[in-house]
């Protein structure tokens, strides 16, 4: 049986190309960048080149580039490190109700250290009103932190209105970039970018802070003062140089993802086909690879053990919180109720995904449907809703 993986938000597999540039850095070329021998230069040499690749494509300064563990540690470094860093200018930070839960956690982190918090609400469509992040600032507000896709439904927020507001209030705006890299222009006019290597074909344990030169941040680890004082320990070189090279290949492929929008609307088409079907994000103004369907009377891990044991990988949500039982706060945020959300499901296609696979896929989840709602004991219909 042949694997179908549609859980490329959760992650993806790694580029042959990335892997071949990485190779001799786990064995041959092992040195410390911090030691001055010869093999402490080299690996050194590489690291510097890793993120002048890196800042090419932010259209950045070299030293506005830190290397972190995660796509989550760079945004707890961005909104954690600004804050504390900061908090003498203000304690209010506004934010969506439909970030990523690195961004939720440590805002209420922050909560309970003294900062305010305000969760701006989206529209039924998952997309944010610019004019309501407007409306939340305050005097003392020092932060706004608003995602640029969403990693569930995969909306893209109006992120340049949102910064312009922000830089003319003088306030710091920062944007989880994570489900953004493959598909969005990276040169926004944002004080703060975080973004990973997991997905976009890279290595898993590496991601990035893109952080304006002037803006200062408290250190979350604290160490030997690598990555210009801000975030302590030896760097991951293999992995660093995963991150840049896959960094480079999503710039230099976009072409793939006009490929990936034709097999994502051909596959929204022919879900939403199936009666009472329910499309969660806005239709045109998501990334080109996701699709988030909800079905009525039906609980998505009953779907999601189904299509597994067909060897097909799909998601009902963020694989951050899958184990936990609760319904998506993204779908909740877009006004679905806790009963109709539990049925949503996330595949997101990955470059290497085929219209036959989809085929396969569509069929499947037709007579999954079917029989998962004949034993359903829940009877909502669609029109109700409406």
């Amino acid at each position: 049986m042949n694997t179908i993986y549609l859980d490329a938000s959760a992650t993806t597999q790694m580029d042959k190309e990335v892997f071949r540039e990485m190779q001799k850095f786990f064995k041959n070329e092992y040195g410390n960048a911090g030691s001055m021998h010869h093999k402490g230069l080299v690996v050194s040499n590489a690291l510097m080149n890793s993120r002048k690749r890196v800042a090419e494509i932010f259209n950045a300064k070299e030293n506005e580039i830190i290397f972190t563990g995660s796509g989550t540690e760079s945004i707890n470094l961005a909104i954690k490190g600004y804050a504390l860093k900061n908090k003498s200018k203000g304690n209010h930070i506004i934010t969506t109700t439909i970030e990523h839960h690195s961004v939720l956690e440590s805002l209420e982190y922050l909560r309970k250290q003294g900062f305010e918090i305000t969760k701006v609400g989206v529209e039924k469509n998952g997309i944010v009103d610019p004019k309501k992040i407007k409306s939340a600032i305050r005097e003392n507000t020092i932060l706004i932190s608003v995602m640029y896709a969403n990693n569930e439904i995969g909306t893209i927020q109006p992120i340049n209105e949102i910064s312009k507001i922000a830089k003319k209030k003088k306030i710091v705006f920062h944007t989880d970039a994570c489900q953004a890299v493959n598909s969005e222009d990276l040169n926004i006019n944002a004080d703060l970018i975080s973004i990973n290597a997991s997905k976009i074909y890279g290595p898993k344990g590496v991601g990035a802070l893109y952080k304006k030169e002037d803006i200062q941040l408290e250190p979350l680890i604290h160490g030997g003062g690598q990555e210009f004082n801000t975030r302590g320990g030896t760097e991951n070189i293999p992995n660093i140089i995963g991150l840049a090279k896959a960094l480079e290949l999503t710039q230099k492929n976009k072409k793939d993802y006009s490929k990936l929008e034709k097999l994502r609307d051909y596959m929204i088409e022919n879900l939403l086909k199936i009666e009472d079907t329910i499309l969660n994000g806005d239709k045109e103004n998501r990334v080109p690879n996701n699709i988030n369907i909800t079905f009525l009377n039906i609980e998505g891990e009953s779907i999601l053990l189904k299509l597994d044991n067909e060897g097909i990988c799909a998601s009902s949500g963020s694989a951050c919180t899958s184990k936990s039982l609760d319904a998506s706060h993204v779908i909740l945020a877009t006004g679905q109720s806790e009963k109709v959300a539990h049925g949503s499901i996330r595949f997101s296609l990955t470059k290497y995904t085929t219209k036959k696979e989809l085929d396969r896929v569509i069929k499947l989840m037709k007579k999954i449907v079917k029989e998962l709602r004949g034993i359903s004991p829940v009877h909502l219909k669609k029109d109700d809703l409406e």
